[in-house]
């Protein structure tokens, strides 16, 4: 899907905040969407596609975007992701989520799609898959987390593939997430 660029006054592209994600496989994808759901149902939040940032919230032109997507994606293999537990998170966007394991691979591969992206992330990379966005209270986290393990007790060893990225417009000042939308997907090469 192309995005058309929109030319200001002067001539200037106009830039859009955009987002890296690893996509999970369908069937892990249809478990944490009734996982995350149930989340919803109780606790409210808008309501967002599973993924696993690896390159966070980025003002680009739509064609550097698409291009530097295209190269991150050119040279990538499947790899694979294990869930260390359920966790809460002190902002929006890290409300409830699976914390995943920061291997070597996960890690390595954030890092070359931020180099890529001329993205530069301030605190470590922490590799997590959100479950539920909102401002919630401690207490209401930690019953969410509860919930969690309620709704899917084995989610906490889950383990998967990432065999899919997807570059998003995801407009951060937007927590609606109606904005948000899909620009391109990208399957990764077998290993």
């Amino acid at each position: 899907m192309d995005v058309p660029e929109t030319k200001t006054a002067a001539g200037e592209t106009t830039k859009n905040v955009y987002s890296v994600w690893a996509i999970p496989p369908e069937d892990v994808t249809a478990r944490v969407k009734k996982l995350m759901e149930g989340l919803r149902s109780e606790f409210g939040g808008p309501q967002f596609e599973p993924h696993v940032t690896v390159v966070g919230a980025i003002s680009l032109t739509p064609d550097d975007a698409l291009e530097k997507f295209k190269s991150v994606c050119a040279g990538l293999k499947v790899y694979n992701c294990t869930v260390d537990r359920v966790a809460t998170g002190t902002f929006f966007y890290q409300c409830v989520y699976l914390l995943l394991h920061p291997s070597a691979e996960v890690v390595e591969v954030s890092a070359e799609s931020c180099a890529r992206f001329g993205y530069k992330a301030s605190p470590p990379y922490m590799p997590h898959l959100s479950l539920l966005y909102g401002d919630l209270t401690d207490d209401e986290k930690k019953k969410a987390q509860e919930k969690a393990y309620e709704l899917d007790e084995s989610i906490g060893s889950l383990s998967f593939p990432i065999t899919c990225l997807a570059l998003w417009k995801t407009d951060t000042a937007d927590n609606t997430l109606k904005s948000w939308e899909k620009v391109m997907e990208c399957n990764l090469n077998p290993n």
